[in-house]
């Protein structure tokens, strides 16, 4: 059963203690890592020695950092319309700002200087009840990302989410024919997509410019009253076999990533995630 493509998943879906979170991924064949919350802290808030202790267990299971999954732009946006309540606000113990931002973007890009990674995820700010207004802004801030990821020869990834004002394909698919930088590309989560109703696939992903998905964030539910009811990769309302065949049939050469969300059979996250890891990795090699 040997991966098409690689596979990877965020190391706090499995625990927040990075080194049995790797020796679980390793067992599943997953050789990417992406970095969000470590030991109880948000990615942005480690301490230099904490973040070399991270980067020698990384190294020590020979695992790539593929993303510094930051919580840039995952926050409210000031003077815009109110937000939308009806979305959960998933901070993974990130607490940072509007005016907080300008800081965490030079320092994701450090961080992920530090460990050699290329993408920088982003998000574009919380959700209003009018998200259109918002694009101006979100725009101007990924113009702005996008020129200081240049500079460092780094790319910002925008993932669509369901909770944030650019969370559908139809949305992804206007943002960035609007900002046309080729270090701004897209973080493609198809269950996001799901979440904001529309169908990610086939119709989501066929509105996509294919040369722009950087990343692929694989979980998936279905949607009991407008709300995501998480359960095992590939066994819910997402097309996951169509969508990984479409995307090798398009070229496309990045990884698919877990970020599990379902809570498992017995609750427990070191559980769900292997399960949802060996059913990614049965995907992946179909």
């Amino acid at each position: 059963m040997t991966p098409k493509l690689r596979i990877a998943s965020i190391t706090d879906e499995f625990t927040a203690d990075l080194g049995p979170a790797l020796d679980a991924m390793a067992g599943i064949g997953m050789t990417g890592a992406e970095l969000r919350v470590l030991w109880g802290k948000n990615i942005m808030d480690l301490s230099t020695e904490e973040l070399r202790r991270a980067k020698q267990l990384l190294a020590d299971h020979g695992m790539e950092v593929i993303s510094i999954a930051s919580p840039i732009l995952k926050c409210v946006l000031p003077n815009a319309a109110e937000i939308d309540a009806r979305f959960q606000h998933d901070v993974f113990a990130s607490k940072h700002t509007f005016d907080d931002q300008p800081r965490l973007a030079d320092h994701a890009f450090d961080i992920a200087e530090m460990m050699g990674a290329k993408i920088i995820r982003v998000f574009s700010y919380w959700r209003t009840v009018e998200p259109r207004q918002t694009y101006p802004a979100v725009i101007e801030a990924l113009n702005w990302l996008s020129e200081k990821a240049a500079a460092r020869g780094l790319v910002i990834g925008l993932e669509n989410e369901h909770a944030c004002n650019i969370s559908t394909a139809a949305d992804a698919a206007e943002i960035l024919a609007a900002v046309q930088h080729p270090n701004l590309q897209l973080v493609w989560d198809p269950a996001n997509a799901l979440c904001s109703g529309e169908n990610p696939f086939p119709e989501g992903y066929s509105k996509l410019p294919k040369n722009r998905i950087v990343h692929v964030h694989t979980k998936d539910c279905h949607i009991e009253g407008h709300k995501p009811i998480w359960g095992p990769l590939g066994t819910r309302a997402v097309d996951w076999k169509g969508q990984i065949a479409a995307l090798l049939a398009d070229g496309y050469q990045g990884w698919l990533s877990l970020e599990t969300h379902w809570s498992g059979p017995n609750n427990s996250k070191m559980d769900a995630s292997t399960i949802c890891g060996w059913n990614l990795r049965g995907l992946a090699s179909a």
